[in-house]
């Protein structure tokens, strides 16, 4: 920045001596004031994440155990996607330091689920055999039922360490969910996952907890193992 009194005094001497307007006087100051202008980056708001440990799910009646973190607590479910739950084997781990929450679904290949569809004259009670043909869409549209929000949904396949295959989806965008996933023996055992926020879906602002998050459902699913 220039010296601002020296040009100044210098300035006004011009104006007493050659009459020259004001307004110069103004844009010679505003244009030695200017500095380049950077912008800078977006700030988000710090949060302290803990540390990744877990603790096993091993009940006796349930036909599947796996390791979920020790800041999360497992609670029934009996309501996930206005559906009947087939078997009490529905749960939900809370995460309540981020306000979210993983739903897991069972179902036993081969026997029955029961839906309730909307029709013109009100709902009315169906059912379906789950063949794993049928899970498998299923969960393929309970999943491309939010491509209206999202940018993008992304499916890769998956095998693990136990052998059970399955598919993860990454759903881009401002989705309800970002993170679903199915696991499956294809014979006798499906469960599928998802991932709410008890908050508007905002990708910018959840993406760092939906990554961190993530880490804890791969872990989940890699510990999996059927009874």
């Amino acid at each position: 920045m220039v010296n601002l009194t020296a040009g100044i005094k210098v300035i006004v001497k011009m104006i007493k001596h050659t009459g020259i307007l004001l307004p110069f006087l103004f844009s010679v100051l505003l244009f030695s004031c200017n500095s380049n202008y950077t912008p800078r980056p977006k700030g988000y708001f710090a949060i302290d994440f803990p540390r990744h440990e877990y603790r096993l799910f091993n009940q006796p009646d349930y036909p599947y155990s796996f390791e979920y973190p020790v800041y999360s607590t497992v609670t029934e479910d009996s309501s996930l996607f206005d559906e009947n739950p087939d078997n009490p084997y529905w749960i939900n781990i809370d995460i309540p330091s981020f306000n979210a929450r993983i739903y897991l679904s069972y179902k036993t290949i081969g026997g029955r689920s029961s839906y309730r569809i909307k029709t013109e004259h009100g709902y009315k009670d169906s059912s379906s055999l789950n063949t794993f043909e049928n899970l498998r869409e299923d969960a393929y549209k309970i999943t491309y039922k939010h491509s209206v929000k999202a940018s993008s949904i992304e499916d890769s396949a998956f095998i693990t360490p136990h052998g059970i295959g399955g598919v993860f989806f990454n759903v881009g965008g401002n989705a309800a969910t970002g993170k679903q996933f199915f696991a499956t023996d294809t014979a006798k055992h499906f469960l599928r996952g998802a991932l709410y926020f008890n908050a508007t879906p905002n990708e910018d602002s959840l993406g760092i907890v939906y990554d961190f998050l993530q880490e804890d459902m791969l872990h989940m699913i890699n510990t999996l193992e059927w009874k």
